[in-house]
């Protein structure tokens, strides 16, 4: 199963955190998937690759209760149709 979940990068006391696709049994530093995001909660500032997203979400990917409040801000799941998600 397949999870879109935050990798931690950057320096002690300055944390930021790339969105991945990463299988569920990889460790938070494991191997990715692919890499569709970056949010830094320093400057309050995230990039998402939407269709990287949307891809991973049609197929089945999971994101955790982080990633899924980072994409409802975004507003993701607008673009994601109603009936194809429990998220909302």
């Amino acid at each position: 199963m397949v999870k879109l979940r935050l990798k931690r990068c950057g320096r002690k006391q300055r944390a930021v955190y790339r969105i991945v696709a990463i299988d569920v049994r990889s460790r938070r530093e494991g191997k990715d998937l692919r890499k569709v995001g970056f949010y830094d909660p320093i400057k309050n500032q995230t990039f998402l690759n939407v269709p990287a997203i949307l891809y991973f979400l049609e197929r089945g990917a999971q994101p955790t209760k982080t990633v899924q409040d980072i994409l409802k801000k975004a507003e993701v799941f607008k673009e994601f149709r109603p009936n194809q998600t429990k998220f909302t």
